[in-house]
C-alpha cells in the first residue's frame, strides 16, 4: 500500500477506498497497514459472496467502517449490496488484523 500511495498519491487511494476510509487511514501512524487490512477485507467479502471482485463490484462498493464499539464491519454499496441482497445475506462479520508487513481479513456472511 505504501508503494501505491507513493506512486499514485491520493488519486490511487481514491480508486480503491471511499473518502471516509482514506481520511481515517491517513490520520493513523500505521496508515499503510490499515489500508492493506481494508483491501484484504474487500477481497475477503468478494470471495465470501462468491462473485470475485470483477463481477461483484468496485473496490469502493465495499467500505470498512467502525461501529460505536470500535469493531470493524462492512458497509455495502452498489453492485456489492445488490449481490448480498440477492444471496439473502442478513448479517456479516469482519475480523481485521495487521502488523507492519502483513494484513489479513476474514468475512463471514449469514444467510
Amino acid at each position: 500500500m505504501r508503494r501505491i500511495r507513493e506512486r499514485h498519491g491520493r488519486r490511487g487511494l481514491d480508486r480503491l477506498f471511499t473518502p471516509q476510509e482514506v481520511e481515517y487511514c491517513l490520520a493513523l501512524v500505521t496508515c499503510d497497514a490499515s489500508f492493506a487490512a481494508r483491501a484484504a477485507a474487500k477481497e475477503a467479502f468478494y470471495k465470501a459472496i462468491g462473485t470475485g471482485r470483477y463481477k461483484g463490484g468496485l473496490w469502493r462498493d465495499v467500505e470498512v467502517v467502525r461501529l460505536r464499539s470500535g469493531a470493524p464491519t462492512l458497509r455495502l454499496h452498489g453492485r456489492a449490496a445488490a449481490h448480498a441482497k440477492r444471496r439473502g445475506v442478513t448479517r456479516l462479520h469482519l475480523a481485521l488484523s495487521h502488523t507492519h508487513g502483513l494484513a489479513v481479513a476474514q468475512v463471514v456472511l449469514e444467510v
